[in-house]
């Protein structure tokens, strides 16, 4: 059987090792990779490519790299590969439907949810905040609707209770390449099922923007969630406001632990103590201790190591204020 491989994040090369490792036991020919063009990087802008074409090249596979997948010229090119399946994980760019008919078997999506819930390109971030207790990996056949085909198979992880966007995305990776194995099987012996998805069960998780970091302490376990499933990326912020001759900073949160103190009806957001400990926050009718920050400029930074460098004082009102 004759398999492409189409990827662009880093959770896909747990799996692209795993076929190049296992494809001469299982009978497979990867024909090829196909992922997105390499892009400009960190503050020089440096040209750099994805850890699935690096993995590729050192494998000695073909590397296929369009601009737009839609485009005639790239769906020829892959035409080229012959593939009897297209497998497809985090590649990020909608696949036509010229592309998803090229595959003689099937075309198999690996998405980082239970689908239906979190459809769409931020899946991960999306259980941590909703308070999820499990996500896992969908092996669906794709259609032309996002996240939308029927269901092959699905492989369930529990979250744990301190899990972050970082973490989780981790061990899904890791979870996939024997969701893949399954699925493949039941491919070869002909029996793999289809279960449609209840559309009426979707959720969607848009794309990530930095601005969805911002948090509004409206609650103490919203704020947990938050922190969490923002990071690594796009990173969890408020704003510390200008006091005393200082301006407004933006001031990211990488870790808060819950207090049961209650906020003593302060305003969300309202810095209630300040301890070598953490910054305690009023968030609804609790309160949030902040363990990890980082001041926009500097070093990422435990608190009572922060608070050496930076006074911060009591009844402040952390917050969005005048930042863009």
């Amino acid at each position: 059987m004759r398999l492409v491989f189409a990827g662009t994040g880093d959770i896909g090369v747990p799996t692209l090792e795993w076929l190049l490792a296992s494809r001469q036991a299982l009978g497979l020919e990867v024909t090829g990779v196909v992922t997105q063009p390499d892009k400009p990087v960190g503050r020089h802008q440096t040209l750099t490519a994805s850890a699935i074409k690096d993995l590729a090249l050192r494998a000695g596979l073909p590397v296929q790299q369009p601009l737009k997948m839609r485009d005639p010229e790239a769906v020829e090119a892959l035409r080229t590969l012959r593939p009897d399946v297209l497998v497809v994980m985090a590649y990020g760019q909608i696949l036509p439907k010229s592309v998803l008919d090229l595959p003689k078997v099937a075309c198999l999506n690996l998405h980082a949810s239970l689908l239906p819930l979190h459809r769409g390109a931020a899946p991960i971030q999306a259980a941590i905040q909703a308070g999820d207790a499990e996500s896992g990996i969908t092996v669906m056949y794709m259609a032309e609707g996002l996240d939308t085909g029927d269901v092959l198979l699905k492989k369930p992880l529990r979250l744990r209770r301190r899990e972050t966007g970082g973490s989780l995305h981790d061990r899904l990776g890791l979870l996939a390449p024997g969701a893949l194995a399954e699925a493949l099987e039941l491919l070869s012996k002909g029996t793999a099922p289809r279960t449609p998805q209840n559309n009426a069960e979707a959720t969607y998780a848009g794309k990530l923007l930095r601005e969805h970091g911002l948090i509004s302490w409206e609650s103490a376990p919203a704020v947990d969630r938050r922190v969490r499933a923002m990071n690594p990326w796009p990173g969890a912020y408020t704003v510390l406001p200008g006091w005393g001759g200082h301006p407004e900073r933006k001031l990211k949160v990488y870790s808060v632990i819950q207090s049961r103190t209650e906020s003593g009806g302060g305003v969300p957001g309202t810095v209630l103590a300040v301890e070598k400990r953490g910054l305690l926050v009023a968030a609804g009718d609790r309160s949030v201790w902040l363990t990890e920050v980082q001041l926009e400029g500097k070093k990422r930074l435990q608190v009572a190591e922060f608070l050496r460098g930076t006074a911060v004082p009591e009844g402040i009102v952390l917050g969005a204020a005048a930042l863009p």
